[in-house]
């Protein structure tokens, strides 16, 4: 008898982006409840096998996955094993959403030291070129400027509000 959970039904290809996803989760030594959080809302959608993504199905998928956050394999294992490279990039945005979602204390940045080196092992390691890195970290990292999207926010809302009137 094995101690180790039953794999969620999810394919290899699937499995290999859970595991290199739950890689950048243990960067920094610690599963933290914001990075669970983001892996399973993100990977059980993703996985789920139904169009309609019924809430029973994502959930169920959900406690499966869960099930499996415990292992950690170290991403020099797990990436050669992703070939496709839509699923590189996958992973590359996956990576950055998982450490980016919690800091360990109020007084850290909210992605640690730790965390940054496995970030950039993680690009080397998926060998994308630069400007697919630049084109996906575009995506999904936050402006460097907050005030200049404040103002392109009102701007916006005032927009819509002298159109709507």
């Amino acid at each position: 008898m094995s101690n180790f959970p039953a794999p969620p039904l999810i394919s290899p290809a699937q499995m290999n982006i859970l595991r290199a996803a739950t890689a950048m989760a243990w960067a920094d030594g610690q599963l933290e409840t914001d990075e669970i959080r983001v892996l399973l809302d993100q990977l059980a959608v993703l996985f789920c096998q139904s169009n309609s993504k019924d809430e029973s199905q994502v959930a169920g998928l959900k406690f499966e996955l869960a099930e499996y956050l415990g292992q950690n394999i170290p991403l020099e294992e797990v990436i050669p094993s992703i070939t496709n490279q839509s699923d590189r990039a996958l992973v590359l945005k996956l990576g950055y959403q998982v450490i980016s979602a919690s800091r360990r204390t109020p007084d850290e940045d909210q992605i640690n030291p730790d965390e940054a080196e496995a970030y950039q092992k993680l690009i080397s390691l998926l060998n994308l070129s630069p400007a697919q890195v630049a084109a996906i970290e575009a995506e999904i990292m936050p402006s460097a400027n907050p005030a200049q999207d404040n103002l392109f926010a009102n701007l916006a809302t005032n927009l819509h509000s002298l159109i709507a009137t």
